[in-house]
């Protein structure tokens, strides 16, 4: 694993501490690392929903209704 020498200002450190203290996580290591895999999951749904959208603008119609869409944007979401 890379080491990594980051500064937070000091709300940002008070919550990281805050985290780790109600051991809701080990480490602020620990901490960082699962909100950057979040982050990397939420950029991945926010890149297939723009890729929806586009393809979407550009055939103008589609043949699923509401809840077939939605559900499909559901299941895409959760994973």
């Amino acid at each position: 694993m890379n080491r990594q020498s980051i500064s937070f200002t000091k709300p940002n450190d008070d919550w990281l501490k805050d985290m780790v203290s109600s051991q809701e996580y080990s480490s602020k290591s620990e901490l960082v690392n699962d909100l950057i895999r979040q982050a990397r999951k939420q950029q991945i749904q926010v890149y297939w929903i723009n890729r929806k959208l586009g393809t979407a603008e550009g055939s103008g119609f589609t043949k699923l209704n509401q809840k077939q869409i939605l559900a499909e944007s559901k299941a895409r979401l959760d994973g």
